[in-house]
């Protein structure tokens, strides 16, 4: 873990290095530009939102909780082995 740790460390640490030899000029072009990608990213997200939320065929269906399924097992499966052992009351 100390290894991995290590590693992720250097790498941060060679990355900043080079973040701080680009020049001023560059720097700031790649700080707007991250920055209109993420508020980019924003905008389409809430949009998706406002859409998948506003149709009326969004709607939540809540039924009563019945518990084990009335579907048919048959005895090769392992549920009906685990149900109806002979060790269970």
């Amino acid at each position: 873990m100390k290894k991995l740790r290590d590693t992720i460390e250097h790498y941060v640490l060679k990355m900043e290095n080079h973040w701080k030899v680009l020049p001023i000029a560059k720097q700031r072009l790649l700080t707007k530009v991250f920055f209109g990608g993420y508020v980019l990213l924003t905008i389409i997200v809430i949009i998706n939102v406002f859409i998948s939320t506003g149709q009326r065929r969004n709607t939540m269906s809540i039924n009563h909780i019945d518990g084990i399924s009335k579907k048919t097992t048959g005895k090769g499966s392992g549920y009906y082995d685990i149900v109806h052992s002979p060790t269970k009351k």
